[in-house]
């Protein structure tokens, strides 16, 4: 009685897998993987605003995740530009003038 593990079998490789194993400048190609990530490569033209020209950049991070991380960054980025508008309507101005027909329920 041996004390060895017996080998699973294992398919024999073909002649061009050996030969790429053996010869780096055969090297296969990676798969083409549509989920991977990939940059978008979308020019953002600054607003001169730099609120807005960080949340435009922030969609920048989007090209180095995966589709399904995508949508937490538009979320942040809708979210910031929201923020940006809401602060300019917050700015002081001139007060309104007083409405002539009173509070009225």
């Amino acid at each position: 009685m041996s004390d060895t593990v017996p080998q699973p079998d294992v398919p024999a490789e073909t002649e061009v897998e050996a030969e790429e194993a053996t010869d780096p400048g055969l090297a296969v190609e990676p798969e083409y993987d549509p989920a991977a990530p990939a940059p978008l490569n979308v020019p953002r033209t600054p607003t001169g605003h730099a609120d807005v020209d960080a949340q435009l950049e922030r969609l920048g991070d989007a090209d180095h995740l995966a589709t399904d991380g995508h949508l937490e960054v538009y979320e942040d980025v809708h979210r910031g530009l929201r923020d940006a508008l809401t602060a300019l309507d917050a700015r002081p101005g001139p007060p309104a003038p007083p409405s002539p027909y009173g509070n009225r329920s």
